[in-house]
């Protein structure tokens, strides 16, 4: 069961996306405001935490197991607003061998000191990093594979 929006259109993404959450414990979703990661971690989640609501926060503060669930994957949407979920997702996916159990998904990059501060983990080995860019010409149909491959592909490689 994924949370998919009806309006939903298929990324390029989403298949890295896929093969990423079979091979690691976690992904992180990575991009700018309004390219689409919080609707696209949706099309892979089976439950979604958002941390951007006052409850659901304060309820982490006080502490994360109250917030992260058992229906996974599980989407925590705006992690950056909790560093602290960042090493609580480490340390859950140390606790299992099973592959893909949480999205995690932000806008806003933490500055240097609050890394330092509130991370202590790089997340290597289980956290996986995709890095999403807006969507492209030809995921919103108004160009075609072709002319995608000539004017996007051939300059990426």
């Amino acid at each position: 069961m994924s949370l998919k929006k009806k309006e939903y259109m298929p990324r390029l993404v989403d298949k890295k996306i896929k093969d990423y959450l079979t091979i690691f414990g976690a992904i992180s979703i990575e991009g700018p405001k309004w390219c689409g990661k919080t609707w696209t971690a949706l099309n892979h989640a089976n439950s979604v935490i958002y941390l951007d609501d006052d409850a659901i926060r304060e309820k982490a503060k006080l502490s994360l197991n109250l917030i992260l669930n058992d229906n996974r994957p599980e989407l925590v949407d705006e992690w950056n607003l909790i560093p602290e979920i960042w090493d609580a997702v480490r340390r859950k996916c140390d606790d299992t061998t099973n592959k893909g159990n949480y999205i995690l998904t932000c806008s806003t990059k933490l500055t240097d000191a609050e890394q330092k501060e509130k991370i202590h983990h790089s997340g290597a080995g289980r956290i996986g990093k995709i890095k999403m860019r807006t969507m492209s010409l030809y995921e919103s149909n108004m160009s075609t594979r072709k002319s995608f491959y000539t004017r996007y592909v051939k300059w990426q490689f």
